[in-house]
């Protein structure tokens, strides 16, 4: 009789095995624009993923306020695998600061993977202006407020952040111009 049960809860368990993961297409949200830093390192990550994994991975691009709108949209995935994503020192340390009613919680809403690359904020300026170091950046600057811009990928990046520390500590004053993401 014990033969008998073990082999009609092997004949009906044996179809409920676990599906080999992954069963379908991967989605990698990158919380920018398309076309920068963050963007690219998703295409390649995803493209060496699904050549790894057998599956599509496919990348979606959900830009705005700093990152806060894609990586809201990666923590309210569902905890399946099946979604992953990029962050970035805005969308998990700068927005913390900057929104007090965030839709996430950067520590709590995600299992870091691996640490992708490192970015550095470089100043740079157009050989038109007349410096060639920071200290006479800085002069210019004081002898021409507002005269000048600074880009960055948008409102809340590291970009934006460090122009406005840049402007705080020298005492300068320039315009900052957001761009919708750091490839545009």
């Amino acid at each position: 009789m014990k033969l008998l049960f073990a082999a009609i809860a092997f004949f009906f368990t044996a179809g409920v095995q676990a599906q080999a993961w992954p069963s379908k297409p991967i989605k990698y949200i990158v919380p920018f624009a398309a076309g920068g830093t963050t963007d690219i390192l998703g295409r390649m990550i995803g493209a060496k993923l699904s050549e790894a994994l057998g599956q599509p991975v496919v990348v979606e691009n959900r830009p705005g306020a700093a990152g806060a709108l894609g990586v809201e949209m990666l923590a309210k995935s569902p905890p399946d695998g099946y979604t992953i994503g990029g962050g970035t020192v805005s969308s998990h340390g700068l927005n913390v600061a900057l929104y007090p009613k965030l839709a996430y919680d950067p520590v709590k809403d995600f299992s870091p993977i691996t640490m992708l690359a490192t970015l550095p904020n470089m100043l740079v300026v157009h050989p038109s202006i007349p410096a060639n170091n920071v200290r006479e950046l800085i002069a210019y600057l004081k002898a021409n407020p507002n005269k000048l811009s600074f880009g960055s990928a948008g409102n809340g990046t590291s970009q934006h952040m460090s122009g406005e520390l840049f402007k705080t500590l020298t005492g300068t004053s320039m315009q900052h111009i957001p761009y919708k993401g750091s490839g545009s």
